[in-house]
């Protein structure tokens, strides 16, 4: 599992250095390959090679619709493979950067199965709401 939250610093390259917590576990699954695509929200996601194939095969299996079509443009149209080099880093794709407005301060969440990248900004805006979650009825009978 992919899971705790990150504040980093993209290089001037636009490399990200991914967490020595997660490098081996990454190299182990997947080979250090990852993919990098956006979500439904049109956030920058990583997901490790073996997580995204999973994905890749319930987009493709989709009937046919008009949000289908949409939802596998954004997200097999955006995916980008990204190998770790040695130093345990990806290259960001430029385009997705700045889609998401990344510049040099982020925050890369483990949420399960990969990791969302957010600029520092957005997400500290995000943190900063009180806003209570609401959960969907399936999800009540957690114990939290």
């Amino acid at each position: 599992m992919l899971n705790g939250v990150s504040k980093l610093n993209l290089d001037a390259k636009g490399r990200l250095a991914i967490p020595s917590r997660y490098r081996e576990r990454l190299m182990q699954d997947c080979a250090g390959r990852l993919v990098v695509t956006l979500d439904q929200e049109r956030r920058m996601v990583i997901y490790p090679y073996n997580e995204w194939k999973v994905v890749e095969a319930k987009l493709v299996a989709l009937p046919i619709s008009k949000m289908a079509v949409k939802l596998k443009r954004l997200m097999l149209g955006h995916a980008s493979d990204c190998d770790m080099d040695k130093n345990g880093r990806i290259n960001l794709p430029s385009y997705l950067r700045e889609k998401n407005k990344l510049d040099k301060q982020i925050v890369l969440v483990g949420i399960g199965n990969k990791f969302e990248v957010w600029d520092e900004e957005s997400w500290n805006l995000e943190w900063d709401d009180d806003e209570e979650l609401e959960l969907p009825q399936e999800l009540e009978a957690l114990s939290l």
